[in-house]
């Protein structure tokens, strides 16, 4: 597996490796993870790390793919396919490799990269940056064995750009540790951050622009409205770090929430079952995932959902079933939470049908569809001659 970004930076991307790479060990497979080296990393097995370079963008290095490593490794330890996870650098490094040793490459489409161009300042005042990224990422898909689409949503948006490339549906699969997380954990948080409030909240997020937290903060000035009203009180947990949360410290102190919100920081990932636990629901607003993993584990331990309509949460989230979507408006937002705080029986009704659909992503069964889609690209190469793409046989 190939990746950009890895432990201890954390992100969907990082841990939907993690989580598969530790699965398909379980199952028998080897399998190695190629990740940038980071000042604060910690040693594992398997994990091989290649340089980067001393600055970063959205807090994570800057991989250095111009060394020889990723082709000593791959020979070394005879790799029979390539798993990327980003489509530029280590993406650039696999299709080499591809095109040099035949070794088939599954590419899984994690982000809608578009969403990141103010990232890149070269591209984010362009207005044919879109083009240009959306024209690139179809080339690279073109260039691989297999797509891998994290939901059903993001395989029809990449079925219609012109992308020639089986795609298969493949969510990141959630640890079974997940359904049931520590109780002691769990009661502690509770007692740290609710003990003294009504109703307590909770987001996981990386605190940047493209995540549109912002958004959740002034929603919660409009519920803290409501229910001071009510004579009720409401703490907001923010679960998370990122370039923007300086930034959104000081919007809430301007909005007055400082009693409310409590910006929590980075929180290793395997307690963020026990905050989602200790919590009454999970509230999201981010427009730029393509499956949205924190959704799939605040449902696991059968918390409801508000969150924005948008790609990724299409899929994860059926409205009023599993949780609520709402338009990108404030006050809708807020209006829905009200509705399942008021209702403890609506509440518990919406959080077990959430848990009864996450035991659809337990990891295992997501590693044993993955191996499957491994297996259909290793026989097409070898069908069609390593090399020679199979996509230009007539078959």
């Amino acid at each position: 597996m190939f990746t950009n970004n890895y432990k201890p930076y954390m992100g969907g991307v990082p841990i939907s490796v993690d989580h598969l790479a530790k699965a398909l060990r379980e199952l028998g497979h080897e399998v190695y993870v190629f990740a940038p080296t980071y000042k604060e990393q910690e040693e594992e097995e398997y994990v091989v790390r290649y340089p980067s370079f001393p600055i970063s963008v959205v807090g994570a290095p800057i991989p250095n793919v111009l060394t020889g490593l990723f082709e000593k490794k791959i020979k070394e330890l005879s790799i029979d396919i390539i798993h990327v996870h980003h489509p530029a650098l280590v993406g650039n490094v696999a299709i080499y490799l591809r095109k040099k040793y035949g070794i088939p490459v599954i590419f899984t489409y994690h982000t809608r990269y578009e969403a990141y161009l103010h990232y890149v300042k070269p591209l984010s005042w362009l207005e044919k940056g879109i083009g240009f990224v959306e024209k690139y990422l179809v080339w690279f898909c073109n260039q691989c064995d297999g797509i891998v689409a994290p939901t059903a949503g993001m395989r029809k948006y990449l079925k219609s750009r012109q992308i020639e490339i089986p795609i298969t549906i493949l969510p990141t699969g959630i640890p079974i540790e997940s359904f049931t997380p520590r109780k002691e954990l769990v009661i502690d948080i509770r007692e740290q951050y609710g003990k003294d409030v009504d109703y307590l909240l909770c987001t996981v997020s990386r605190m940047a622009k493209e995540k549109n937290v912002e958004f959740q903060l002034r929603g919660l000035v409009l519920l803290k409205e409501v229910l001071q009203k009510q004579q009720k009180t409401v703490r907001y947990l923010m679960i998370g770090d990122g370039p923007q949360l300086t930034e959104l410290k000081v919007i809430a102190k301007r909005l007055g929430l400082e009693k409310e919100v409590v910006f929590v920081g980075k929180v290793e990932n395997e307690q963020i079952a026990a905050y989602l636990k200790a919590c009454d629901l999970f509230a999201f607003s981010s427009k730029s995932e393509t499956q949205g993993i924190v959704l799939l584990e605040a449902m696991a331990v059968g918390k409801p959902i508000v969150a924005v309509k948008a790609s990724g949460v299409e899929d994860m989230v059926v409205d009023g079933e599993t949780g609520y979507m709402t338009q990108e408006d404030e006050a809708s937002w807020k209006d829905r939470i009200l509705t399942i705080l008021e209702n403890p029986e609506e509440r518990e009704r919406v959080g077990r049908a959430a848990q009864n659909i996450a035991f659809n992503y337990e990891e295992r069964r997501i590693a044993l569809a993955a191996v499957e889609c491994y297996q259909r690209a290793v026989h097409r190469t070898a069908r069609y001659g390593g090399r020679l793409s199979w996509r230009y046989s007539n078959q």
